[in-house]
């Protein structure tokens, strides 16, 4: 009895037994397949950190010879040479964005951006002098007459300071062409007199303004109720107090000032940024003109690389709500025929 009492009352599986042969096989099994599945992860994490380092090792090396060979075309002044360089150099980052890290992009952008800089005060320091002579007063323009493009003349050395009014990124020089003061007006400007060229547009008042071609900035200041209608810009575009305007723009940069109720359709490779603003609306790039695809091309624009609809408002920190003051233009009402 007592032998009986203290038998147990469930069979044990002896070590050796086919039970014990079928469980803990299937245990071990589970065990090293997550473990061998841990390791595979490990090992593709550290290949494509590998491969990132080798992509930025080489960006960079890439990237130093073709600013060093900038530099040396802009002291020598072979100004064409030194431009087409500038744009290579600057087509080389943009389509190594995607492994840099955000300071190499960020450093990468500021050193194009000062070599723009160079570029154009070397054209200017090397641009001949003209002669002095008297000029006759201007006639004031008709009202509602469009302007000639602005071919301005270099600013006189001894004119007073402009003082502050200008805005972020402008020179204090004048601009290379453009449009200023026209009210109600068609404007136009083509290939042969935007390529790699500073462009500016103030105090536009109800005008329509078509830029075919590949300028090399472009400056959008004090305008309403415009539309702007623009080709590949190669590096910057900066829109100042401007209001009620529709706006067509490819470029690098795209930066937004004290500007509100204004419509975008835009091609950005970095991410636009806005500031003061409020009622600003986006959508993706969709105008188009014979010619485009060259334009392109000489911009050095990726045309795959398209962040229109990630902003950066300056004045709206919250990470957890979206800023009040821009929006996505809904795809039903964008526009797809400009003509």
């Amino acid at each position: 009895e007592a032998a009986a009492v203290a038998a147990p009352s469930q069979p044990e599986v002896a070590p050796g037994s086919a039970a014990s042969a079928v469980v803990l096989p299937e245990r071990l099994q589970r065990r090293e397949a997550e473990r061998q599945q841990g390791v595979e992860r490990q090992r593709q994490k550290k290949e494509a950190q590998v491969v990132k380092e080798e992509q930025s090792e080489f960006f960079l090396a890439a990237f130093a010879r073709e600013r060093e060979a900038v530099e040396a075309l802009l002291a020598a002044g072979t100004l064409e040479e030194a431009a087409a360089r500038l744009q290579a150099l600057q087509k080389l980052l943009t389509g190594s964005v995607r492994f840099l890290a955000p300071y190499e992009v960020r450093q990468g952008q500021e050193t194009v951006a000062r070599l723009q800089g160079d570029l154009a005060a070397r054209r200017q320091q090397l641009q001949p002098k003209k002669k002095f002579a008297f000029r006759a007063l201007k006639k004031e323009a008709a009202p509602g007459s469009a302007p000639r493009p602005a071919e301005l003349a270099p600013p006189d050395p001894a004119a007073p300071d402009p003082g502050p009014g200008l805005a972020e990124g402008e020179s204090g020089g004048p601009p290379l062409c453009g449009f200023s003061g026209a009210q109600d007006a068609e404007l136009e400007l083509g290939p042969a007199e935007l390529l790699q060229r500073d462009v500016l547009l103030s105090e536009l008042r109800g005008c329509r303004v078509r830029l075919r071609g590949n300028p090399n900035t472009l400056r959008v200041r004090d305008c309403s109720g415009c539309t702007v209608l623009c080709g590949p810009v190669s590096t910057s575009v900066l829109v100042d107090g401007c209001s009620d305007c529709l706006l067509a723009l490819a470029c690098q940069q795209l930066r937004t000032h004290r500007t509100r109720d204004c419509r975008v359709y835009v091609q950005v490779t970095s991410r636009a940024v806005i500031e003061a603003c409020s009622e600003v609306s986006f959508a993706p790039y969709s105008w188009s003109y014979p010619g485009i695809e060259r334009d392109f091309e000489s911009s050095g624009l990726d045309r795959n690389s398209n962040n229109w609809n990630l902003v950066d408002d300056f004045d709206w920190l919250a990470t957890d709500r979206p800023s009040p003051n821009w929006s996505l233009i809904p795809e039903q009402e964008r526009i797809t025929c400009w003509d």
